[in-house]
């Protein structure tokens, strides 16, 4: 079997491959963490709880989904021309899912350019992209649940604890506000 290494392709038997229900576990958890990451790094931002970490180029915000499409770029190029297998697989799914969750949260704002970030079409695109790895990851494996997938499992479950924490307790800030008033919000956050 062929396979790629820090050395250039090779033949042998340390080459292990990597199944795609497992590359697609390893993204589908980059993705769930960096999305949970990314918004609630927004919502503190906003609520004025976090100083404004936001990259701007002169006046313009450099939005998140740029930093996925670069990395989606180079994970792809990095994948289509080096093939690689065994721990640099799992390493470019779990970078995978990194990119996909920063370009995929802010999709809304690819279908209206210079729109809000508080699109619903972003969490749809966010929901059916989980969605869909999600199958990939688990159709073939649901009953075959491991032991090692626990430490996941229970990071994802950590996570997601945090995130609903950190939504209500902003939600309690900013939930009076709607509409017009997010967008002003979100406009006021930049320099």
């Amino acid at each position: 079997m062929l396979c790629a290494s820090a050395q250039g392709p090779q033949l042998g038997r340390d080459c292990v491959k990597t199944g795609s229900d497992q590359l697609a576990r390893r993204a589908l958890f980059g993705f769930i963490l960096t999305f949970i990451a990314s918004r609630t790094v927004v919502f503190l931002i906003m609520s004025r709880r976090m100083p404004n970490l936001y990259f701007f180029l002169g006046s313009t915000h450099v939005h998140h989904l740029n930093y996925g499409i670069f990395l989606l770029a180079g994970i792809g190029a990095y994948t289509l021309f080096w093939m690689p297998a065994g721990q640099a697989a799992r390493i470019a799914a779990l970078i995978y899912g990194i990119a996909m969750a920063l370009t995929f949260d802010e999709f809304g704002m690819w279908l209206h350019l210079g729109g809000s970030y508080w699109q619903r079409a972003s969490v749809d695109a966010i929901i059916v992209v989980a969605a869909v790895l999600g199958l990939i990851a688990f159709a073939r494996s649901i009953g075959k649940y491991e032991s090692r997938h626990v430490l996941a499992s229970i990071a994802i479950l950590i996570a997601l604890a945090a995130f609903a924490v950190v939504l209500y307790d902003t939600s309690v800030h900013i939930g009076r506000l709607a509409g017009a008033r997010l967008r002003e919000l979100e406009l006021s956050s930049s320099p």
